[in-house]
């Protein structure tokens, strides 16, 4: 989101800065939250997640979808740029890694195991990489008073 102040800071203490240590942790480390643990799991309200760090947005509600791997879990990205895609051989497995396109922080991996009536892709993200916007509410002040909190 362009309107965001400072939405990508220039170096790594202002994600220190915004972000709590395990936000941190996760999406400037490629962490993982433990499974089940994450907010957002069980959000059914509609809005628009947007990523913790910058503000980008990520995922409409409407994408969102109950896989019951622990996390959150999205068929689809709000608009094909808002995420990358990049290969992750950590671990020993060979796995697709998604991070923001905006900033670069990680936010989860996407795997071909989603509906298949719609991608067929499930993009598992980290409850911490998000910030979830009510539809009707403004995401740059929603995003801003995340980082405030």
């Amino acid at each position: 989101m362009s309107d965001l102040p400072e939405a990508r800071p220039a170096d790594d203490a202002a994600y220190r800065e915004r972000l709590d240590p395990n936000e941190y942790r996760i999406l400037r480390e490629s962490a993982t939250e433990p499974a089940g643990s994450g907010r957002y799991l069980n959000q059914e309200a509609a809005g628009l997640y947007c990523c913790a760090a910058c503000g980008n947005a990520l995922y409409p509600s409407s994408t969102k979808f109950h896989s019951g791997c622990g996390w959150p879990s999205f068929f689809e990205e709000i608009r094909p740029d808002a995420i990358t895609l990049h290969e992750d051989l950590a671990f020993g497995m060979r796995r697709t890694e998604m991070r923001c396109a905006a900033c670069g922080s990680h936010l989860g991996h996407v795997f071909n195991d989603g509906p298949r009536d719609k991608t067929g892709k499930r993009h598992c993200v980290n409850g911490a990489c998000l910030v979830f916007v009510p539809e009707g509410e403004d995401p740059a002040e929603a995003v801003e008073a995340h980082w405030n909190r």
